[in-house]
């Protein structure tokens, strides 16, 4: 049953801390709402006749294929505008840019690295803009990752969700920050050198205060993963980062999602989530070259992991669109 509505009309979608608990929680539910009403056939046109810039600077499988999908199931038209089909920021000012595609489009979504550019795309464009990815947050994978946690357990708040790995990337932030926001109990386990910056802690502290949550930061796996109903993980070497791949072994090796990890939760029922795309087997380019360049053939979840009956990582991808199709109706529909 979902809540009373909260006013999210003209609102863009950039970080997790820019919503209330009650807010973000509403656009989950949202969600599983409207993902029913797929799975039913039924209608849910809401955005009949917009036009929405689908902006990536860098590219994406699930969040190229969500965006584009859910515009479709609401009766929208995207319009992809790649690296090369833009000159945000190079030959046009982002400021221009955002004023021109806003004077087109109804709302813009943007996958980049500079945070500031999502910023300044809504600022400038008077239309919604969602935030696909940046280097600092990632928000509408966070949703697909609650919504995933809450098909399984019925439940957000006390959650003890587990991020293991690289703590400082894009992925780590937003889901600190949002499990602290919705009242989960979140934990970052990470080697100290890869630990969040101090300011994302604190704000995530901050915001647990009020929701009754818990926020851990440790280098120690088997205190991190202790009672753990959520083990989530990344890759350790994110886009732009290729050259640091012998350096994120070393160091986080001992971070390898494993099925000892698992077991060292003590909770049966536990789930395996990843963001994808996953290094779990040498099915890939970059799979060859790990094993041929440093012996490693998984990264950071084995493959037994990865295929056992706790992963959820492709109900989590399928989430990406139906919480997507969520934030894009909630912010530039008229949901009854």
């Amino acid at each position: 049953m979902l809540q009373t509505v909260p006013n999210f009309y003209g609102k863009s979608f950039l970080c997790e801390k820019d919503f209330s608990k009650e807010e973000f929680v509403y656009l989950i539910d949202l969600a599983m709402k409207l993902k029913d009403e797929k799975k039913q056939g039924i209608p849910h046109r809401y955005l009949e006749g917009k036009n929405i810039a689908l902006l990536f600077e860098k590219p994406s499988t699930r969040t190229r294929c969500a965006f584009t999908v859910a515009c479709v199931d609401l009766g929208a038209h995207p319009e992809y505008l790649g690296k090369d089909d833009i000159q945000l920021g190079k030959k046009e000012s982002i400021e221009d840019t955002a004023k021109v595609l806003g004077r087109m489009f109804d709302g813009i979504e943007f996958r980049g690295f500079e945070h500031k550019k999502v910023e300044m795309l809504a600022e400038h464009s008077g239309v919604p803009v969602w935030n696909g990815l940046t280097d600092l947050w990632h928000p509408t994978q966070t949703l697909a990752d609650f919504l995933t946690v809450k098909e399984n357990f019925g439940r957000l708040e006390g959650i003890k969700f587990v991020y293991v790995g690289d703590g400082r990337n894009n992925v780590a932030n937003s889901l600190l920050v949002g499990g602290a926001l919705v009242g989960m109990d979140v934990r970052i386990v990470a080697p100290e050198t890869l630990f969040p910056a101090p300011e994302v802690v604190e704000m995530a502290k901050n915001l647990a205060e009020k929701s009754g949550g818990r926020v851990t930061v440790t280098a120690d796996v088997e205190e991190g993963v202790a009672g753990a109903d959520v083990i989530y993980t990344d890759v350790w070497v994110s886009m732009g980062e290729e050259d640091k791949f012998a350096e994120r072994i070393a160091l986080l090796s001992p971070y390898q999602v494993t099925m000892d990890l698992v077991n060292q939760t003590g909770n049966k029922n536990m789930i395996f989530l990843h963001c994808l795309p996953a290094f779990h087997d040498q099915e890939t380019t970059y799979g060859k070259d790990i094993f041929a360049n440093h012996g490693l053939a998984e990264m950071e979840v084995t493959d037994e992991v990865f295929r056992s009956e706790h992963s959820m990582v492709f109900d989590q991808a399928e989430n990406r669109m139906h919480t997507i199709k969520a934030v894009m109706a909630a912010t530039l529909g008229h949901i009854e």
